[in-house]
């Protein structure tokens, strides 16, 4: 089985290092860079996890208690959607605009809204937990909001980029040419 968002930085590898947007497809959403391992590892554990529910409930099954069963099936299909949407989390480009997915939500913003898209220094949340140490973030400016209203796509500090410094810079360089390439189009 394929696994398209584990292949985003073999695009960039293998490209021409002077193509700023290596994609052939530019309508497919893609992201540009890959979960970084605290994802990964985060998704992983859920997946276990719902593999130890499913054994639980074929266990169930076979003492016949089958209502018992179908609650452990049901409780282990929520922890593998969990885990998939744990993995789609990210910013997402694609000629359409950008998407930024979070567990609960996913926005998409056309290009035409976009003001600018551009990284900063300021205090970000580490692994999204409320500690906010000092780092980069990677900042949305809309046309329809106020310029003080920014929306944060991507931090440093962040379950993708945590002690990926270079991975950092490199998808936030990518999605700042995505939003100035496009935004001149649109």
């Amino acid at each position: 089985m394929p696994l398209p968002f584990l292949t985003a930085d073999r695009a960039f590898d293998d490209a021409a290092k002077d193509a700023a947007l290596p994609f052939d497809d530019r309508d497919h959403w893609r992201r540009p860079y890959r979960p970084g391992p605290w994802r990964v590892a985060a998704s992983a554990v859920l997946l276990l996890l719902a593999s130890y529910v499913l054994v639980a409930a074929v266990i169930i099954a076979f003492a016949g208690a089958l209502p018992g069963a179908g609650i452990c099936v049901g409780v282990a299909v929520l922890v593998i959607c969990a885990a998939i949407r744990l993995l789609r989390v990210g910013t997402w480009v694609s000629a359409l605009g950008l998407r930024h997915v979070t567990f609960l939500r996913t926005r998409t913003v056309p290009w035409a809204r976009v003001a600018s898209v551009r990284t900063i220094q300021q205090p970000v949340r580490w692994l999204g937990l409320p500690r906010t140490v000092q780092g980069q973030a990677l900042m949305l400016v809309r046309l329809d909001r106020p310029a003080d209203e920014r929306a944060t796509l991507l931090t440093d500090r962040g379950a993708d980029f945590l002690a990926r410094r270079t991975a950092f810079d490199r998808a936030a360089d990518t999605i700042e040419v995505w939003a100035d390439e496009y935004r001149r189009t649109a």
